[in-house]
């Protein structure tokens, strides 16, 4: 029997060779890297006596550990709001204890799982399960979705059923040094990882593909009905199969999931710090180990929690990666365009058009996550008479139904008439009696799905594990790539001009969710609850736009109520000298210029003969 030396405690291990050397860096604050030697895995830390100290052409520091000790990856098995969801799940269904571990384990403590199964032992979280300090593999779970994972899962079965769900395949059958991992780059250099960790490196394509990703970002989960008994599997998130029937696979777009959340370094990167390493060759394209999501609020939660939580990054490295989500938030997931500005009596009119920017729905994975607009009219005084959906300091949206009443939940809208209607693009999970429901194992159906569809996404073929569900079904305005959404608003005693100001917001934990989840007990439950009550609730600002109208400079176009002709006859009113066009249009997509008229002090008729045979004719005003 080999020991693996541990801080303050010595613990016997079936291990060929297994020895844990815990060595402190010189950041200031922060766990090390776990460093760790059993028969299939290497620690993160083993890894990154090689891989740090790295730079690109550009002189940019590119060091693999750097970015990714300090990602949700990393800290797949810490993440406190995923202990305490496993928790609550397992409270709730105690039956399925053992089912509902296993599958979590499968994707958040996968080093810990691969190698627990190889050698026949029992895999668990609580209790006496790798969550246990104490537990043999402790340490290599706590080491999150590391680099010894990814890099040894082969390509077999990747991009189909038998992938999904953690179904990647690592071979625990070859003796070190044989055993492969895989990397992007052909004609690797063997000897000095060999020699150092174990491992042969070899070219694999699989590393570079999005099935790779797909693993354990298409997750099916058990469904139980209200007896407790299982009825089938729920599609918990689709992300690969929503990139998969989207225009970035193989589309217009054509980006896979690396290229967006491992962008590439400037130029070439020497891939080691030292030995012979250092005289090879500088590889690119090198992707940047990022793994950008877009959960901010966790990762503030992680830094200000950095000891209580054993986090192996400093409170710089956190930093870093939240300006990087940022920015990824704000440059490369969504866009926001206000499409139409009209003014009636005593009403206004604004018209949206949300783009989705990424590669799948928006927002992405798992159902606790919301993104709204937020949406504000002020008049020429600058009071707001018109808000919908502004977000409130305990990280409720004001007007949202389920931030009132959980067992309810906010429709999808194609028109906002009212404060108390917010448009919220989330999915909402019922249960086998078709009851809202928070639980994961009671989630049968979705009762509502109206997260933004990526570009190229075709509603119609979707599979109905990627479906949209509830009333944007029937909304032809929401399409692969985005919605228009139409405000109508009551200006009343509001003189203008009108300033109107819009924001699509984001929450990776919604208010509801958080409140379900705090009904149960546990210490997982009351950590994560006390993290929350004391975290700042502002949510992710991911794109805002504005605009501002004048009702006196406006023309407006009306039908006289009595038609007497065969054509129709329209009629423009607006100020003196302003030039206008009227188009129209069959189907509110391609517009014809009827005709050009420069506005006098009186009404101006517009007579559109070509109307007399058509079903349906729209129109609107223009610029010439």
């Amino acid at each position: 029997m080999k020991y693996i030396n541990r801080p303050n405690q010595l613990i016997r291990s079936p291990f060929l060779f297994s020895m844990i050397v815990l060595c402190r860096s010189s950041m200031a604050d922060g766990e090390p890297l776990a460093s760790y030697q059993m028969d299939d895995f290497a620690g993160s830390a083993n890894c990154a006596l090689c891989h740090s100290s790295l730079t690109d052409e550009g002189g940019n520091d590119v060091s693999i550990d750097a970015h990714w000790r300090s990602t949700m990856m990393a800290n797949s098995a810490k993440d406190p709001l995923w202990q305490a969801k496993v928790s609550s799940e397992v409270q709730r269904n105690p039956a399925l204890k053992t089912v509902i571990e296993k599958k979590c384990a499968t994707c958040h403590t996968p080093i810990a799982r691969t190698q627990a199964i190889a050698h026949n032992e029992p895999v668990g979280l609580f209790d006496d399960g790798f969550l246990n300090n104490t537990n043999t593999y402790h340490v290599s779970a706590m080491d999150g979705i590391s680099c010894t994972l990814c890099h040894q899962i082969t390509p077999d079965g990747l991009g189909t059923n038998v992938s999904f769900s953690g179904g990647y395949v690592i071979d625990t059958n070859t003796v070190s040094p044989n055993r492969l991992i895989h990397g992007p780059f052909p004609n690797p250099f063997e000897n000095q990882m060999r020699n150092n960790v174990g491992f042969t490196p070899v070219h694999g394509e699989q590393t570079l593909s999005s099935a790779l990703c797909g693993t354990c970002h298409n997750l099916y989960t058990p469904y139980v009905d209200a007896a407790g008994v299982v009825q089938g599997e729920f599609p918990e998130q689709m992300v690969y199969g929503e990139w998969e029937h989207s225009g970035y696979n193989g589309g217009t777009e054509n980006k896979s999931c690396q290229d967006c959340h491992m962008p590439v370094a400037d130029g070439g990167v020497v891939l080691a710090n030292r030995g012979v390493g250092l005289s090879q060759p500088a590889r690119s394209p090198f992707g940047q180990h990022h793994f950008v999501g877009a959960n901010v609020f966790m990762l503030d939660i992680l830094s200000s929690n950095l000891v209580d939580l054993a986090v192996s990054a400093s409170s710089a490295q956190l930093a870093d990666t939240r300006q990087r989500t940022t920015d990824q938030l704000q440059l490369q997931a969504a866009e926001l365009e206000v499409t139409a500005l009209r003014v009636g009596t005593g009403t206004i009119e604004v018209g949206l058009h949300v783009k989705n920017l990424a590669g799948h729905k928006l927002p992405s994975g798992f159902p606790s996550r919301r993104s709204w607009l937020h949406v504000t009219i002020a008049d020429h005084a600058g009071a707001v008479f018109f808000e919908s959906g502004k977000p409130l300091p305990d990280g409720r949206i004001e007007g949202n139904d389920a931030d009132i009443d959980i067992t309810s939940c906010e429709p999808h809208y194609r028109v906002i008439t009212q404060t108390n209607q917010v448009q919220i693009y989330e999915s909402v999970m019922e249960d086998t009696d078709s009851n809202i429901t928070y639980t994961l194992l009671r989630g049968a159906a979705y009762r509502k799905d109206n997260r933004l569809l990526p570009n190229g996404f075709d509603p119609v073929s979707a599979h109905p594990d990627i479906a949209v569900v509830g009333e944007a079904s029937s909304d032809s305005d929401f399409i692969g790539g985005g919605d228009l959404i139409t405000y109508k608003v009551n200006t009343e005693s509001h003189l203008g001009p009108y300033d109107v100001s819009v924001e699509l917001l984001y929450q990776p934990a919604s208010w509801a969710f958080v409140q379900d989840l705090a009904a149960d007990s546990s210490d997982e439950i009351g950590r994560f609850t006390g993290y929350y009550s004391g975290a700042d609730h502002t949510p992710a600002m991911l794109v805002t736009n504005s605009a501002t109208i004048d009702p006196s400079k406006v023309h407006l176009l009306s039908l006289p109520q009595k038609q007497t002709n065969p054509g129709m006859q329209l009629l423009v009113e607006g100020p003196t000298g302003g030039v206008v066009s009227v188009n129209w249009s069959s189907n509110l997509q391609h517009w014809t210029q009827l005709t050009t008229i420069e506005q006098t002090n009186s009404a101006v008729s517009v007579y559109d003969a070509g109307s007399s045979n058509m079903p349906t004719r729209f129109y609107r005003l223009g610029q010439p």
